[in-house]
């Protein structure tokens, strides 16, 4: 019986329709429940993965994709924590960001850890640069 529940247990890897294209739509409710919940000004993000292969058509090899997840600099937002973006003298015109929306951050910004299958990271409220429509569009360098 064990066997068959982790089976059927929602993972962050089929977020993702055709790797690494994230649709949000996916991320099930179960899932964001089972997720840790930041505390305090915190925001917990999953860092966009990038793409497998190149525009000619050559895929990258896993370490080439691991090392540009590690130092990405775009993220969706799952959740934020009680106290995030509550500092009217520190955010006088609100919120940065909320949830279910793709931002930017510093490269190597926040706590990095792996959890259902994929990595997500935890990040102070104003670690977040810029909220941005469409991953694709940033370059990373």
């Amino acid at each position: 019986m064990t066997e068959k529940v982790k089976e059927e247990k929602p993972n962050l890897a089929e977020a993702y329709v055709d790797k690494p294209i994230l649709n949000p739509e996916l991320i099930s409710a179960s899932l964001l429940e089972r997720l840790p919940q930041p505390t305090g000004w915190r925001v917990l993000i999953l860092p966009y993965k990038g793409k497998t292969k190149t525009d000619s058509g050559i895929f990258l090899p896993d370490e080439v994709q691991d090392k540009k997840q590690i130092s990405t600099q775009v993220g969706y937002v799952l959740k934020l924590g009680p106290l995030a973006y509550k500092d009217t003298e520190k955010f006088p015109s609100g919120p940065w960001c909320q949830e279910k929306q793709w931002v930017m951050f510093a490269r190597y910004a926040g706590s990095r850890f792996q959890i259902d299958g994929g990595e997500v990271r935890i990040l102070n409220d104003d670690e977040i640069l810029a909220s941005i429509l469409d991953p694709e569009d940033i370059h990373h360098l």
